[in-house]
């Protein structure tokens, strides 16, 4: 069952990155959702729409909740978590580091089951299913990750900052001793793709403590299934690590 639903992550991410990249560098509406840079647009609801379309014409008896439309409330055992559109800020910029985030879980105990993250502009697509490994797609076929990378000294930290003033102060203070097993880090707004550059290594770790479920969903699991120690927190944080 895992990947069958990991089948159906990754074409429902795909469907919703694509509306996106279909609208990537077009003016488009932008509305602040609360804080000061916590943007929305209307191509994230249209991908959204587009992924829920996708999900429910195969599992129709399926829960979605998602970022940006009304909780759809399913009568099964699945709830699909979506994000259409992380790293929302990097679209509105010209960034490359966005993409559709879409995850399945269990309505039974909550466990993860399976999950997709599609990046359109850089060609990748990262997915896994629970027990069976994450893997990477950048358009010549499935690898397994971790991928095999050059050994050096280098241990890079990923990390990203709330929209609060006074939270990201406080992460801001604490970022030296977040640091201090690590050479550099990098943040580059989008938790997702960051959790899912854990996976293959190219990350050594990823901490951020000001999300929602929907930013990590997907990303977690996939860390996870590749091998790294993914903590999730009820306050909304999350974390992935190599030993």
């Amino acid at each position: 069952m895992t990947e069958h639903l990991r089948l159906l992550a990754i074409d429902a991410a795909r469907r919703g990155a694509a509306v996106c990249r279909q609208h990537w560098g077009e003016p488009v509406q932008i509305a602040t959702k609360g804080a000061a840079g916590d943007v929305v647009t209307a191509v994230d609801r249209a991908a959204e729409q587009a992924v829920r379309a996708a999900l429910l014409a195969a599992r129709p008896g399926d829960g979605v909740l998602g970022e940006e439309l009304s909780e759809h409330v399913g009568s099964g055992s699945v709830q699909w978590v979506v994000d259409p559109l992380d790293g929302t800020t990097n679209y509105t910029r010209r960034l490359p580091h966005f993409g559709t985030s879409v995850a399945a879980r269990s309505t039974t105990d909550g466990s993860w089951l399976a999950g997709a993250v599609c990046a359109p502009v850089l060609g990748m697509t990262w997915s896994a299913a629970k027990g069976l490994g994450a893997h990477l797609d950048s358009g010549s076929g499935e690898v397994r990750l971790p991928l095999a990378l050059m050994a050096s000294s280098v241990r890079l930290m990923g990390t990203g900052l709330s929209y609060d003033p006074g939270h990201r102060r406080r992460q801001l203070r604490e970022l030296g001793a977040v640091m201090a097993e690590y050479t550099d880090m990098r943040r580059f707004g989008a938790a997702a793709l960051d959790l899912c550059l854990v996976a293959q290594r190219s990350l050594d770790a990823f901490v951020e403590d000001d999300l929602a479920v929907h930013d990590w969903a997907a990303g977690a699991l996939i860390a996870e299934e590749a091998g790294a120690v993914v903590l999730r927190s009820d306050t909304g944080g999350v974390s992935a690590r190599w030993a």
